[in-house]
């Protein structure tokens, strides 16, 4: 991320998560897998805090500052470690797994306010699902974009569209906003945003 070197970020998708966030007039703002914590500091008005799972990461974020940042796993957040209170939450291209997903979906009443909303950016299913067939499921990972310094990508976990949309539902947040930012050159979209809004007294599951 601070070399710049994947293009579609630097083009688009950065400067997308920064405006959907911006969308809500949030005072408060929770990071997950907020790595060196660019986008904690690319939201100054914002009393942000960043977590993610590794220390290196984490060091290297509190060195440039921006806000608070905390190591913890998924895991850790899933069984309430954060106990916070904020008005968005984030994910910027930081959900690859299956059911630590879940948990952090599952934990949104333990960080996030009645009336905030859970932000996350994605790959864009349709673009991302190439030849493989279009339905749930782990993938091969990759790392295309990055420098030849990047290797032995994990798996990934494929959702569709519509199983994203589930996957708020399911969690009691209802989806208030999707959006498809383009690739300026390509035309096509380059990432898939959904925000999904915790209304106060819903709870998972129930409509």
């Amino acid at each position: 991320m601070r070399g710049g070197e994947i293009a579609s970020r630097v083009l688009v998708t950065n400067a997308a998560i920064v405006e959907a966030v911006r969308a809500y007039a949030p005072r408060t703002g929770l990071d997950l897998g907020c790595g060196e914590g660019w986008l904690v500091r690319a939201l100054p008005e914002v009393s942000m805090v960043g977590v993610d799972a590794v220390a290196g990461l984490v060091e290297r974020a509190r060195a440039a500052g921006g806000g608070e940042f905390r190591q913890l796993s998924y895991e850790e957040v899933a069984a309430g470690a954060l106990q916070l209170a904020v008005d968005v939450a984030v994910c910027n291209f930081s959900l690859i797994g299956d059911e630590a997903v879940r948990g952090l979906f599952r934990a949104a009443p333990t960080y996030l306010r009645p009336g905030g909303h859970l932000v996350v950016q994605t790959v864009h299913p349709l673009m991302a699902c190439g030849d493989a067939p279009y339905s749930d499921g782990w993938r091969d990972g990759s790392w295309a974009g990055f420098s030849s310094a990047f290797a032995d990508a994990a798996p990934w976990y494929f959702r569709t569209v519509s199983s994203w949309l589930a996957l708020f539902e399911e969690h009691g947040l209802r989806v208030v906003e999707m959006r498809e930012p383009l690739h300026p050159r390509s035309g096509k979209p380059a990432s898939l945003i959904l925000a999904g809004r915790r209304d106060e007294g819903r709870q998972a599951g129930i409509p």
